[in-house]
């Protein structure tokens, strides 16, 4: 009796270990005896108890990493602080798995350094003219490397872009004083189409007196 109780529990542990069930939009890294022997899908899976093992666990899901807030220094030598969210997707999970220590970090080190390069080739103005084209920069740059790391870079985007509290205020005093001009323009447009308006009425009030008499 007590043997086969024992077999019972052999069998139920051997069945427990032979089946792998994946999550939907998930994907699981197998060994077999150490080595990669393949990746198992969502769904039902058997495996080899005892020899195989379930080495990794990736999701496949859209990811969005917070890319830590960083200084950059603009072609006109001006300190910038950027901040910014990448969003990312596991697309082969053995790549994931064995094609770097750590994917997250090696993705966030190098989003850093592309755009220090991009924003260290533009002017401070024309950074926050063109956050679509260093968005786009980091993409790209970062898809070229993702692809040996199993990951597919969807997109990036910057969150903020802070100057210096001095730039800060001299951009506006510019935007006062641009304003201003403005103001004064308008004024003064207004002021010479009521002389003209004057003009004018008096030269028709003119000619009508005249035809009059």
């Amino acid at each position: 009796m007590e043997i086969a109780i024992l077999f019972l529990i052999i069998a139920v542990v051997f069945v427990v270990q032979s089946v792998k069930v994946v999550p939907q939009q998930s994907a699981w890294v197998l060994e077999r005896l150490g080595k990669y022997h393949g990746t198992l899908t969502a769904g039902l899976n058997v495996v080899l108890p005892f020899i195989d093992r379930v080495a990794y666990k990736h999701s496949l899901k859209e990811v969005p990493l917070d890319v830590p807030s960083q200084v950059c220094i603009t072609k006109d030598n001006t300190q910038l602080q950027v901040d910014g969210i990448l969003y990312f997707q596991v697309t082969d999970a053995m790549r994931a798995s064995y094609g770097s220590s750590n994917y997250i970090v090696a993705i966030t080190q190098l989003a850093q350094t592309t755009l220090r390069s991009v924003v260290g080739k533009m002017e401070l103005d024309k950074t926050f003219e063109e956050r679509d084209m260093i968005n786009a920069a980091v993409v790209n740059a970062l898809d070229e490397a993702a692809l040996n790391w199993g990951v597919k870079v969807l997109r990036y985007e910057i969150k903020d872009l802070t100057p210096p509290a001095e730039i800060l205020r001299a951009m506006q005093a510019q935007i006062t004083a641009e304003r201003e001009k403005r103001a004064l323009i308008a004024a003064s447009e207004g002021r010479r189409q009521e002389q003209i308006n004057i003009a004018t009425g008096e030269r028709e009030a003119y000619i009508a007196r005249s035809e009059g008499e």
